[in-house]
């Protein structure tokens, strides 16, 4: 008969070998838990950005001259959604499909009037506008003197003979629903970065 002899028993790894192998194993599963977790928050940041900029604060770009000196064409600027605008404020609003920028010139129930030379008064006070260098009528088919309606806003361009704005009655005062808010800061470019007055 046969014998058949058992064969030896398979040599263990030294415990250092085995030690080594555990802490390689746990140091990676750490890292792929690291990754996941910087991963997940650059989601969770970039998610709240999109939200914030389209709800709250949203980032617009500057497009034509009508807001010369003030704004200039391919800047990028911040509003600030709120409800109420005071003279003096620009507002960035909705008209026909396109975002216009202008600058609040008169509110609620406030009369305002242009003359030909293009001096503007409410109720009677003609306004001091040394953001407006260029004075002028520009294209207007309203009845002056003009109300502003209720919870509205009567807006002009800085630049005054070629904007389009509310001396026109396709446009009109602007109403809370148009309106998406206050441009407040300029992002763009990095040099005149800061506040927008």
């Amino acid at each position: 008969m046969n014998e058949v002899t058992p064969a030896p028993p398979p040599e263990r790894p030294p415990t250092a070998s085995i030690e080594a192998e555990i802490l390689r194993r746990e140091s990676a599963k750490a890292f792929r838990g690291a990754v996941w977790g910087v991963l997940k928050a650059l989601l969770v940041v970039a998610a709240a950005s999109v939200l914030l900029s389209m709800l709250w604060i949203p980032v617009l770009r500057v497009y034509g001259e009508s807001m010369l000196p003030t704004l200039r064409d391919g800047e990028i600027v911040v509003a600030i959604k709120q409800s109420t605008f005071k003279r003096g404020d620009i507002v960035a609003f909705y008209y026909n499909n396109k975002v216009l920028l202008k600058r609040v010139i008169a509110v609620s129930g406030e009369w305002v009037d242009i003359d030909a030379d293009g001096v503007v008064s409410v109720d009677g006070e003609v306004l001091d506008e040394p953001y407006a260098p260029e004075k002028g009528l520009g294209t207007c088919d309203i009845e002056l003197p003009y109300q502003v309606p209720d919870e509205r806003w009567f807006v002009m361009g800085d630049r005054r003979l070629t904007s389009v704005d509310s001396r026109l009655s396709a446009i009109g005062a602007v109403s809370g629903e148009q309106i998406i808010g206050k441009v407040a800061l300029r992002l763009w470019p990095v040099a005149d970065f800061g506040r927008v007055k």
